[in-house]
């Protein structure tokens, strides 16, 4: 019998994966990663427990509190003091899911696969692991993934590609699941509603005040709390009563400076990359469908892997440091790769 181990958060997604490998005949073990040292995280694991006892699984929470703290916060937290707009979730799952509980899953556990409640699809193609969207174009979670291994994919397993979240929602009914009626996780685990990542921010780094200034004429508009609070393309909470709506079009960490302007200005058809990571080898330059956000359409451009650079085949608005930039394939949608922009 093949072993399974799943990162189980209690939640829907991850209950009902381990459902499906359990009638798929694999021994299920389920892990979940204690993140931080609070009642809320204390409560996932409380909920991942009962999930696994539900389903009569072996369940062990492992502490990773001190590499989610260096990873995800620490790292969450600098991008935006040094003016960038960071995604936590891809450091998670590199440091944390595809990180600690990975290796341990293959170390400790001896796992023939290691599982989440991802929506995503693993294939073997000519001996090349590649990530194809699911079945459910809305969940497709291609975009947080671009930082797996060939390693990583070749044992991995994500049991969700074929069904729609609607299905799933009606398996965890019919077969009384606990997290039946769970609703979906927040976008940053870390910062527990009714906090905001505004309030986040301005309680860590305070109150500083600086300068909006126009970016087309150097003209002071008025003044903002801290630069921390602004992303590029941001049109609401600016503010200023002018001629025309502003938007954020660039942000000066070190002078405390949130540059803004009108809504065509924040257009370009390139991007530099750093941290570039490709799922396997691929051509130096090569075309493909290319996302700078996860909520957006894919658009067509060029990517060169030498020079790091992307080149769009029409401008494209919000180029954001800090976020991702990934890449897919024009013909079937697969998982090519992906970059930080700077």
């Amino acid at each position: 019998m093949k072993k399974a181990i799943i990162a189980m958060s209690g939640g829907l997604d991850s209950s009902v994966s381990a459902f499906l490998l359990q009638k798929s005949g694999y021994e299920v073990i389920g892990v979940t990663g204690l993140m931080l040292n609070t009642p809320e995280a204390a409560q996932i694991c409380k909920n991942a427990r009962l999930a696994a006892d539900n389903l009569g699984i072996e369940h062990h929470v492992i502490d990773v509190s001190e590499e989610f703290s260096r990873d995800v916060v620490s790292y969450f937290e600098n991008a935006y003091k040094s003016g960038r707009t960071p995604n936590p979730c891809i450091q998670c799952n590199k440091f944390i899911k595809w990180g600690r509980l990975f290796d341990i899953s293959m170390e400790k556990f001896k796992a023939d696969v290691f599982v989440t409640g991802h929506y995503a699809e693993v294939r073997a193609v000519n001996g090349i692991y590649k990530l194809y969207p699911a079945k459910d174009e809305k969940k497709d979670q291609l975009y947080f993934l671009y930082k797996l291994t060939q390693n990583q994919l070749s044992k991995t397993f994500f049991p969700l590609y074929a069904y729609q979240k609607s299905e799933i929602r009606e398996l965890a009914a019919k077969y009384n699941l606990p997290s039946k009626s769970a609703k979906e996780s927040q976008d940053i685990c870390f910062i527990q509603k009714p906090c905001t990542t505004k309030k986040y921010l301005t309680e860590k780094f305070g109150v500083k005040e600086g300068l909006f200034i126009e970016k087309s004429t150097g003209k002071v508009l008025g003044r903002h709390n801290g630069f921390y609070q602004y992303t590029i393309g941001q049109r609401k909470g600016i503010g200023i009563a002018y001629p025309y709506p502003l938007y954020v079009l660039g942000i000066n960490a070190a002078e405390n400076i949130v540059y803004v302007g009108r809504e065509e200005e924040n257009y370009s058809n390139s991007l530099q990359l750093k941290d570039l990571n490709l799922s396997y080898p691929c051509e130096k330059e090569f075309s493909a469908m290319i996302k700078i956000r996860y909520n957006m359409e894919a658009v067509p451009g060029l990517v060169n892997t030498e020079a790091k650079n992307v080149t769009f085949d029409a401008p494209i608005n919000s180029i954001t440091p800090g976020q991702a930039c990934v890449f897919y394939s024009k013909v079937d949608g697969h998982l090519i790769g992906g970059g930080e922009i700077i």
